[in-house]
């Protein structure tokens, strides 16, 4: 799954990066993966600039990006070295998509799936408690949406990942509208694992039917039930691919 799709979802400016963003993203992609392990050093400046054809300046620059990602520190007379997981600013937009290019790890997935359940099920009841004539058509537009795309991997998780977004706004709440990176980033992730096939696609969407009908009823006490019965199908489906994951 493209990083790109993370982008889109948060409607992210579309233009051209920099060299030193590119650089940057590239860094941070190998990072995220494991190349480089915490506490080592990554190659000097030269090396970089070398490997990536680009002056010491857009190095520079593209290492200054990471370290205000928490993702390295740079020490004079020693290197520049990458910093441990638990220093990243995990909320930041690249480093959240940077993961959807690596393999993710079960710890990694389950942290995601745990900020989902903690969430997801009071925005679902809030929706249905708050949501505007406008919110409810656009979960409902995202569920014809998901319909129409059970025969595509990546349309079906884009039209999920829709869905939810679309409770996530029709919640109206500041908070939850800025933890959707994180959301995003589980959904793209999740999904691709556990529905690789049309009849997986096509048994989840009744699911994620039934919590917006609950929505459009103002049944808030439903919303929230069936969304955390939704997430803890996902989360069974994860153990079951991925093994020890609970």
């Amino acid at each position: 799954m493209s990083e790109l799709v993370y982008y889109d979802l948060k409607g992210a400016a579309s233009m051209t990066p920099s060299l030193p963003v590119q650089v940057a993203r590239e860094l941070g992609r190998r990072i995220v993966a494991g190349h480089f392990e915490p506490g080592s050093l990554i190659d000097d400046e030269n090396a970089l600039a070398e490997r990536y054809q680009v002056s010491r300046v857009v190095v520079r620059d593209a290492v200054k990006i990471l370290v205000s990602k928490g993702m390295l520190d740079v020490r004079r007379g020693i290197g520049t070295k990458v910093k441990p997981r638990t220093q990243w600013v995990m909320l930041d937009d690249d480093v959240l998509a940077w993961h959807l290019t690596s393999s993710p790890t079960p710890d990694f997935l389950k942290q995601l799936m745990d900020v989902r359940l903690a969430f997801e099920p009071k925005a679902a009841r809030w929706a249905a408690e708050r949501g505007s004539k406008e919110d409810i058509d656009a979960i409902r537009e995202a569920i014809v949406r998901m319909d129409l795309e059970v025969g595509s991997v990546e349309g079906f998780i884009i039209a999920d990942a829709k869905f939810h977004r679309a409770i996530l706004k029709a919640a109206h709440n500041e908070f939850v509208s800025a933890m959707e990176g994180v959301i995003y980033s589980a959904i793209l992730v999740s999904v691709r694992l556990t529905n690789q096939d049309v009849a997986g696609n096509k048994a989840s969407v009744p699911y994620h039917r039934k919590v917006f009908e609950a929505i459009a009823k103002k049944d808030g006490d439903k919303a929230e039930r069936l969304t955390v019965k939704l997430l803890s199908d996902a989360c069974e489906r994860l153990d079951k691919e991925l093994g020890g994951f609970k």
